[in-house]
């Protein structure tokens, strides 16, 4: 089964000459990124990361390295969101103001470059979750040749730990816009509030955690599994008083 879906992403892959590849660094797109240099060559492939003030240094200083692994050529580019007032004021459709406004620039680089196609890494799962950005990819002609290929999460991690992908265990990482309340309004301050509490989690130990934010109370998801350490008060402690 994964081996068909392979080849039908290396058919899609291969009906683009030249292509410019959204790239964030988790392992969706790494495994994307990764495909389509062995199926058209690094000469050919061009992978844009956008720092924003809602993506960690972190995430950046990873996707850097995961594509010089590579030997990718490979793009960082300045992408202001707050500066999008649809996307300050916190509006359900968000998410389609912000990639319209991101995939609107990688068509830019992409016409610069010569390059004709645009992909990112959506998959199979990303299709039942409500996504405003998925409309606005859709009406700027953004392939998912994955979610084509009929690539599922588990998969994707399946083949990308096949092909030594450093990232195939990597946690999911969701915009830290998702941290907050609809209508609640997303400050460069807020941004950064969160960001730094959630560093604080993964620096005690915690894989995949989210660390949701109501205006000055902070409210704390883990996984099933490691609920149990917030049972020990001194790590209770700790995490409470890092955060405050």
């Amino acid at each position: 089964m994964i081996d068909n879906k392979m080849l039908k992403l290396k058919y899609i892959l291969k009906s683009f000459d030249k292509i410019l590849v959204a790239f964030s660094g988790g392992v969706d797109s790494s495994f994307l990124l990764k495909v389509c240099i062995d199926v058209l060559g690094s000469n050919n492939v061009l992978a844009v990361t956008a720092k924003t003030e809602s993506f960690p240094e972190r995430e950046i200083s990873d996707a850097i390295k995961t594509a010089n692994r590579f030997k990718a050529y490979h793009k960082i580019i300045d992408f202001d969101q707050l500066a999008i007032q649809e996307v300050s004021k916190n509006t359900p459709e968000r998410c389609y103001f912000c990639k319209k406004a991101l995939f609107a620039k990688l068509k830019d680089i992409a016409s610069q470059e010569g390059i004709k196609y645009i992909v990112e890494g959506s998959n199979m799962d990303d299709i039942g979750d409500f996504r405003p950005g998925m409309k606005a990819m859709k009406e700027l002609d953004i392939k998912s040749p994955l979610k084509d290929a009929g690539f599922k999460k588990s998969e994707i991690r399946k083949v990308a730990c096949e092909m030594n992908i450093p990232t195939w265990d990597r946690p999911s990482f969701a915009c830290l816009f998702s941290r907050f309340p609809y209508g609640e309004k997303v400050t460069h301050e807020k941004l950064k509030r969160v960001s730094g509490a959630e560093d604080v989690l993964r620096k005690m130990g915690l894989t995949q955690f989210r660390v949701r934010s109501h205006n000055d109370i902070a409210r704390i998801e883990v996984l099933p599994e490691e609920i149990h350490v917030f049972f020990d008060e001194g790590f209770r402690e700790k995490v409470v008083g890092a955060l405050k």
